[in-house]
């Protein structure tokens, strides 16, 4: 789904909103020619630990991948279900497991759909994104899986253009509330489904949402029907979900000083082993929508990077290569591992250190502004947020409140709740603020 399409985009109503808490790469199989109530913030102490997640008895889900998947759907799904303890499969459509996302993404999943096709599961949830939402229909594997599992009483969940494309196409939304992104909705309707504008829809054992910015509401909302609303409320508290969705974003600046470019913002987004998936991917297609040329760089040797709740992401280049050229920003990711990762890395804090004096923009969400910035000098001076759980580790923490903070050249966030809205900001002050709205319209954040 384009920023182009937004025009078309209509007024949404909330279906009562859990409210989430953040946590701390991808390829994506199955070819078309195959045969075919918002409760208050709650402070997680458990935020970086992944066997938190797995108290819960297991369920087994399954999130279908296919290039052209919309990638931040699909890597919120596969973090926050897997926060709440499901055993997630990624499976591609594709021929190999390997998937190109929409907006240059690259992931890869844990198998191909044709090897699973007899596996049962407690959830199928689609995610959408363009031309991946048409393979996905296309995958007739998918489709007798997605029957069976309806015919069965079990949970099927599509979010963006995949309620229309695939369930609605597939039969199965007749007669039943759904929502999907705001250009679907007459297609939605023609499928029998009544359509209605909530940013998620239940019906029995279907379960519907828009877009982007209502992933995770979607999400923690399955993850409740798997395991129940404390499950949920737990999973919820780290994620900062935004208290008032659909409002439009706002931005803290102090000493405001205008972030120039040439003819395209260059920006470089670090990725390491642990970082936090749901930001990284956040940042990069928020920014690469806007137009601006995004290096995705890895620490290390090797391209794939396993981010902190497994996800595995391919950059661009690696760190090495990435050194020889110049940016007009660079912004890190969060999550433990990573964060501590670019800290240990001299490379990348030399980099971080000559950014600063130049007085070129550079900025970090969640672990990163304390764990990264903190301790190498990069926040002398200026004012700074953090993820919650981190913001003790902060010389000042006066304006640590703020989801998204510009202090001059600097720019700090919160969690994977924030990033989303951190990366608006960034276009925002590159673009405008008019375009920060088209595409936050765009992304129904």
């Amino acid at each position: 789904i384009t920023p182009s399409m937004a025009s078309s985009l209509c007024h949404h109503r909330y279906f009562n909103p859990i409210s989430l808490t953040p946590f701390t790469s991808t390829k994506l199989h199955c070819s078309s020619s195959s045969t075919p109530r918002r409760s208050s913030l709650l402070v997680n102490r458990r935020y970086f630990s992944v066997s938190a997640t797995m108290a819960s008895s297991t369920k087994k889900v399954l999130i279908p991948v296919a290039h052209g998947t919309e990638p931040f759907e699909a890597v919120v799904m596969i973090d926050v279900l897997r926060r709440g303890g499901a055993d997630v499969t990624v499976a591609s459509v594709e021929n190999q497991v390997g998937v190109d996302a929409c907006h240059g993404i690259k992931m890869v999943a844990d198998t191909l759909l044709s090897d699973i096709t007899d596996s049962v599961f407690d959830l199928i949830m689609l995610p959408g994104g363009l031309p991946g939402g048409e393979t996905l229909k296309n995958c007739k594997p998918l489709e007798n899986m997605v029957k069976k599992q309806d015919k069965d009483g079990r949970l099927n969940a599509a979010i963006c253009c995949a309620p229309a494309l695939a369930l609605g196409t597939w039969g199965l939304l007749e007669g039943k509330k759904a929502t999907g992104y705001p250009v679907f909705m007459e297609k939605l309707a023609a499928t029998c489904a009544t359509a209605v504008e909530s940013r998620v829809e239940i019906d029995g054992k279907i379960v519907t949402s828009r877009g982007p910015g209502t992933t995770m509401e979607f999400s923690v909302t399955l993850v409740e029907k798997l395991f129940g609303k404390e499950k949920a409320v737990e999973v919820s508290a780290p994620l900062l979900i935004r208290p008032n969705p659909g409002d439009e974003y706002t931005v803290t600046e102090l000493n405001q000083i205008n972030w120039s470019f040439d003819s395209t913002p260059q920006i470089l987004v670090p990725i390491a082993d642990g970082s936090e998936e749901m930001e990284a991917v956040g940042i990069i297609d928020v920014l690469r929508r806007a137009k601006a040329n995004v290096v995705v760089a890895a620490l290390g040797n090797s391209l794939e990077v396993v981010a902190s709740r497994k996800v595995k992401l391919v950059a661009d280049v690696l760190l090495d290569e990435a050194e020889k050229n110049s940016y007009d920003l660079i912004v890190l990711p969060g999550g433990l591992g990573g964060a501590e990762a670019f800290a240990s890395s001299e490379k990348l804090v030399n980099m971080l250190k000559k950014q600063a004096e130049s007085n070129k923009p550079y900025g970090a969400i969640c672990a990163s502004p304390a764990l990264v910035f903190e301790p190498h000098g990069l926040l002398k001076g200026k004012k700074a947020t953090a993820f919650p759980a981190m913001c003790n580790k902060l010389s000042d923490q006066s304006h640590i409140e703020h989801r998204v903070l510009v202090d001059g050249n600097l720019i700090t966030s919160r969690g994977p709740g924030t990033s989303l809205e951190f990366a608006l900001a960034i276009v925002e002050k590159f673009y405008g603020r008019e375009k920060g709205l088209q595409l936050a319209k765009a992304t129904l954040v």
